[in-house]
């Protein structure tokens, strides 16, 4: 009985130790930046209000925007379908923001069918796969920085990130974002990516 109460004690403080490191990697690569010249941009969608890009969304363009008058890429790849009874898409809302913003419409692709993270990635990946092209960077919330990179090398991708570093998200909201994205990082580490969006679907 003290073999099985220590060999429990022992998985749970495994689990514990497991969960903590994939929580410190995702606070580490949220706050890091790589940016560097690659094929592609890639901002990854998140709420907008009939075209209108949300505050969250915005943040993300705006760094998008940012990293564009540094000469780091010549496309950008908006990303992310839409909502039942919605008019635009995020990709589309992302799209006109930016060409508002000054890149031009030439130089913007959309993945407008995505609803999750890895279906926006799978659609990014068969872009780049059909114009030859490899290497992205990832624009997306800090807390969101490391599984967006995770899911993209899983999908063949060279693969870095710039996360916005002025998310409307913070305090106990962007905490508990932090928490929920290690638990999902950790899981899809041992059952894969696909697995765990099937699971959580």
């Amino acid at each position: 009985m003290k073999w099985f109460v220590r060999f429990v004690v022992g998985l749970i403080a495994l689990g514990c130790i497991y969960a903590s490191l994939n929580l410190a990697q995702v606070w580490i690569v949220g706050r890091s930046d790589q940016s560097r010249q690659v094929d592609a941009v890639v901002v990854l969608g998140v709420a907008q209000y009939d075209g209108r890009p949300s505050p969250q969304l915005q943040a993300r363009l705006d760094h998008v925007l940012t990293l564009w008058e540094k000469g780091l890429t010549s496309l950008v790849i908006t990303t992310g379908g839409n909502q039942p009874g919605d008019r635009f898409t995020e990709a589309q809302a992302s799209a006109n923001y930016l060409i508002a913003g000054g890149i031009p419409e030439q130089s913007i692709t959309q993945e407008n069918t995505g609803t999750t993270t890895r279906e926006s990635m799978f659609g990014v990946s068969q872009i780049m796969q059909s114009r030859g092209l490899r290497s992205i960077l990832i624009v997306t919330d800090p807390y969101h920085a490391l599984r967006s990179r995770l899911v993209a090398q899983d999908l063949g991708l060279e693969s870095y990130v710039s996360p916005t570093r002025t998310s409307p998200l913070t305090g106990t909201s962007a905490v508990s974002r932090h928490v929920r994205e290690a638990l999902g990082v950790a899981v899809a580490r041992v059952i894969g990516f696909p697995n765990l969006e099937r699971l959580t679907k």
